[in-house]
């Protein structure tokens, strides 16, 4: 009495160890093979990163600084001439039960700065002069870099406050503290710098004197150019909605009333949009990885037709064949999507720290890419699994 023997079935582990078998084989096309795939998890993986880590340091300013700061700005009248703020505008501002702090400044017109006195007149660099309350720096949430801000005193003498890009500009810093510039025709002394002001962009690239010494030295006129003020964050759109009248209740058509942390927000919103892009690239380099990985299984078949029958020969079924080949074009895909994925994670990692953000690396991004990278493989093993299965041993074997 005979006893059919059943094919023998192959464990996960036996599987893995046939794969990682055919791989070694050829280490130098599996590479290649791999980096592929890499390049293209590597490029998902850091561009969600960085944008992640983006809007990480956003939220971070956003929370820091607070979204309930507010600007208003003289627009246009009705028969589009400039309008202006009236000089109690500040005042009445500070009025409203909900509004904590109120600053202002006030640019002036045809007064520009300079390094010194030979410089030529049409070379301004594109900064301009504002004479600035004292309590502007606490309402606008910025800091100093270096030197120090105006005070009851130096607000009365021809002293100056730069902002970051005009202080990078003149070539002053840390060090050059105390220097003399040329500004409306007279020498004003740098007393300190401002670190960058996100909320307040406008004043990075300022020159800021006391709002007395802008009057007694550059004939100042006291007209309000921006008006800053934080209010209850509770508040914020009641404020927004009264603001205009109170600021200048004969015209309050002709005033422009903004947010700023709406620009930041916007920016997020232009960094996702941006965000979607590179991934599609990145997904375009992973499809050219997956044509790498079925090509080099496809003529991993053709050259190993040879062995493919000796197994068959020795009981090995088609799916036992089937599953080696596919285990290799998974394990192939895997060991270049690890790669990718640690490559990415590290870019995005030196990029936050160069630019001073905190890094962050979603994790259904790398539970994205483990199942990209396992599909990937699936789809570009299938084809030479299924072809390998049906050669015959015969046929393998006299080849």
């Amino acid at each position: 009495m005979s006893v059919a023997l059943r094919p023998a079935r192959l464990n996960p582990l036996d599987v893995v160890r046939l794969a990682a078998y055919g791989l070694r084989a050829r280490p130098l096309r599996v590479v290649l093979s791999a980096i592929g795939i890499s390049i293209g998890i590597a490029a998902m993986v850091a561009v969600v990163g960085i944008s992640t880590s983006s809007r990480a340091q956003l939220n971070h300013l956003l929370a820091a600084l607070g979204t309930n700061l507010l600007t208003a700005e003289p627009g246009t009248s009705f028969f589009g001439e400039a309008a202006t703020l009236p000089d109690a505008s500040v005042a009445m501002v500070g009025h409203i039960p909900e509004v904590s702090a109120v600053s202002a400044v006030g640019q002036l017109a045809d007064v520009n700065v300079y390094r010194n006195r030979e410089i030529p007149e049409a070379q301004t660099g594109g900064m301009a002069v504002y004479a600035a309350r004292l309590d502007l720096i606490e309402t606008i949430s910025a800091e100093l870099a270096y030197g120090t801000w105006l005070n009851a005193a130096t607000a009365t003498y021809p002293t100056v406050v730069l902002g970051a890009r005009a202080a990078a500009r003149l070539g002053i810093g840390a060090n050059t503290i105390g220097t003399q510039i040329w500004l409306g025709g007279q020498w004003f002394t740098v007393i300190g710098i401002l670190a960058p002001a996100s909320l307040a962009p406008e004043l990075d690239y300022a020159a800021l004197i006391g709002w007395p010494a802008a009057k007694a030295y550059l004939d100042f006129e006291g007209d309000i150019t921006t008006l800053y003020l934080r209010t209850d964050p509770n508040a914020v759109e009641a404020v927004r909605d009264i603001l205009a009248q109170t600021a200048n209740p004969a015209d309050p058509n002709e005033v422009d009333i903004s947010r700023p942390s709406d620009a930041l927000a916007a920016e997020a919103a232009a960094d996702v949009a941006f965000t979607g892009l590179l991934l599609g690239l990145g997904a375009v380099a992973l499809l050219i990885g997956g044509i790498g990985v079925a090509n080099t299984m496809v003529i991993s078949v053709l050259e190993r037709r040879a062995e493919i029958g000796l197994r068959r020969s020795q009981g090995a079924t088609r799916g036992h064949i089937r599953i080696q080949f596919f285990g290799e074009a998974l394990l192939l895909s895997a060991l270049g999507g690890g790669t990718g994925m640690a490559l990415g994670a590290a870019v995005t990692a030196a990029y936050a720290a160069l630019q001073g953000w905190p890094a962050v690396v979603p994790p259904w991004v790398l539970a994205g890419g483990t199942l990209a990278t396992l599909a990937i493989g699936g789809i570009a093993g299938l084809y030479p699994a299924i072809r390998a299965a049906r050669l015959a041993p015969t046929e393998a074997l006299a080849a």
